[in-house]
């Protein structure tokens, strides 16, 4: 998708609704600065707020998507290569959210690590040593609960017996036992506890 055609587009259809960014902005409960970044190309409107917008600017999603008004004949192609690129922009995002899952894991147990080593072999008072600790364990813990977020909302599972694609309850992937991303879940769909996969596409 291109962002600075759908921002030129999203302008254009504005005024032609004789609306100023500020006015579309308060129909849409958001603010006009947000109205200002679709416009420019640097953000896209979420898919929360999509159908709203295109109601006020009385175009189609397939339209806003697509960056122009689609004649009848081509809407189903349209439609279908836009689809098909917002499922690409999401099996995007989401590894690059399963990379930062990486990067955060990581250095809170680097930081858990350095604070360990710092009060086992640096001279210091009893109250020093156990605060030091105490941050250490509690940045580990944020940082862990954060990584599982992002692993729950990031992809999908996939069941092994029955093969259906699905995003478990964050309590579910907090407390199943688990290998890497391998976790061990009951499906929704066939209610069989199996070893599910972490998968990226549905």
């Amino acid at each position: 998708m291109d962002q600075v055609k759908i921002g030129k587009f999203i302008a254009e259809c504005r005024k032609k609704n004789n609306l100023t960014q500020m006015q579309l902005a308060e129909k849409l409960n958001i603010t006009d600065r947000a109205i200002s970044k679709w416009e420019n190309g640097k953000s896209m409107p979420d898919s929360g707020i999509m159908l709203d917008l295109c109601n006020e600017l009385k175009i189609s999603v397939n339209e806003l998507l697509s960056g122009e008004m689609i004649e009848m004949n081509n809407y189903n192609e349209n439609l279908e290569k836009n689809l098909l690129e917002m499922i690409k922009q999401k099996e995007l995002a989401d590894r690059r959210l399963l990379t930062m899952e990486i990067v955060i894991g990581v250095l809170a147990t680097t930081i858990l690590l350095i604070l360990t080593v710092i009060t086992s072999f640096i001279e210091m008072a009893d109250w020093t040593r156990i605060l030091l600790i105490t941050v250490g364990i509690i940045l580990f813990i944020i940082g862990v609960l954060c990584a599982i977020k992002i692993e729950q909302v990031a992809g999908y599972y996939e069941c092994q017996e029955c093969h259906y694609k699905y995003i478990p309850t964050y309590r579910n992937t907090l407390f199943s036992m688990h290998f890497n991303r391998t976790r061990y879940m009951r499906c929704p769909k066939c209610n069989k506890k199996s070893w599910t996969k972490k998968v990226i596409s549905k």
